[in-house]
């Protein structure tokens, strides 16, 4: 019986409507929420998104909230909420990335509002009862079942247009849900499974969309995977890097996406001698020796920025960052050291390869 491991697996998913066109039933999904006015939630980048679902819903739509910011400052989380309230509205429809998501999560969190998701990368926070929320420079995490969206739709023609540097980051930030799902404390069989796929589809749609951006069928594949590293997310509690993400995103307003991509090989890094499991799966779904060189390697081959420097941190924060990083740690399978967090967020900085 050696190996068999002790665990307790429970999942809540959302109803999910997959396919190319899929956009189009968001007026029957509505309906099937029993809702009849609805609003509309993106960034203002994609305004036209948002007006283009409102046209769909018709008399459905009761209003478009097209102020959705990275990381959910709590400001235009209240905003969105007080425009829920006034509007009459009893259901919201988030189009967009992670940043549009998390607003129709801080929505729900507020108000039980049933949300549908319909992403538009790779980001999988449509799969978790997980949101954030950023205030005054500080990003405040946590779960509750309110903000799992009820319907998620996934149409792969809407990502057609993305551009590539964003779809390689976005699909670097699912990748890191899977990794931490490996070696979580609460991770078992079925996540092992879950997360070694999901890392092997969103890796392996990356070259194909580098060959050709329309690619409908590897943009499919790269919201399965997308699919597969959220439901991860979702199931597992998160360790350091999800933790010196948010710390480096909520604290120092670096871009969400581009700091998963770059930290990640680091904290695998990181936890490499505590987790060699782990790296054996996340390196056998990337065919790869090493998990943090063949994530480093995944994203440098695919132009995606290797350096926090590159991304807007700058050096004299990196020790008020190290401090944050070990306060409030969450569970890691290696203990949190300051200096050695502190010599991890140097190399990030640098863009160094990890060994």
């Amino acid at each position: 019986m050696s190996g068999v491991r002790d665990f307790v697996f429970q999942v809540a998913m959302p109803r999910v409507v997959f396919g190319a066109g899929a956009l189009q039933h968001v007026a029957r999904e509505v309906d099937a929420l029993g809702a009849s006015r609805v609003l509309v939630l993106s960034t203002p980048g994609q305004r036209a998104l948002g007006e283009r679902v409102a046209a769909l819903l018709g008399g459905r739509a009761a209003g478009l909230f097209a102020r959705a910011e990275m990381h959910v400052p709590v400001e235009v989380a209240n905003a969105a909420r007080e425009a829920a309230l006034a509007l009459g509205a009893d259901c919201a429809v988030a189009i967009g990335g992670g940043s549009t998501t998390g607003l129709g999560k801080a929505i729900a969190l507020q108000t039980a509002l049933p949300v549908i998701a319909i992403p538009t990368t790779y980001a999988g926070s449509e799969m978790t009862t997980m949101y954030g929320l950023t205030d005054a420079g500080s990003k405040t995490t946590g779960r509750d079942p309110r903000v799992l969206p009820r319907c998620v739709i996934y149409d792969p023609e809407l990502s057609a247009g993305l551009p590539f540097a964003t779809t390689v980051v976005s699909a670097m930030n699912a990748i890191a849900h899977a990794a931490e799902g490996l070696y979580a404390p609460d991770a078992n069989p079925v996540v092992d499974l879950l997360a070694e796929e999901g890392i092997r589809t969103t890796a392996s749609a990356l070259p194909r969309l580098r060959h050709d951006a329309r690619d409908l069928d590897a943009r499919g594949d790269a919201l399965i995977g997308a699919w597969l590293c959220g439901t991860v997310m979702g199931s597992i509690t998160v360790g350091l890097h999800h933790k010196l993400c948010h710390t480096l995103g909520g604290t120092f307003g670096l871009p969400h996406a581009e700091v998963h991509s770059v930290v990640l090989p680091h904290a695998l890094a990181y936890n490499a001698p505590a987790a060699p499991q782990a790296m054996t799966r996340i390196a056998r779904a990337l065919g790869t020796p090493t998990a943090p060189g063949g994530l480093f390697d995944l994203a440098a081959r695919h132009g995606a920025p290797l350096a926090l420097k590159s991304i807007g941190m700058q050096a004299p924060d990196l020790d008020r960052a190290a401090d944050l990083a070990v306060k409030m740690p969450y569970p890691n399978p290696r203990p949190l050291e300051r200096d050695k967090v502190r010599e991890l967020l140097e190399f990030a900085f640098e863009g160094r390869r990890p060994e």
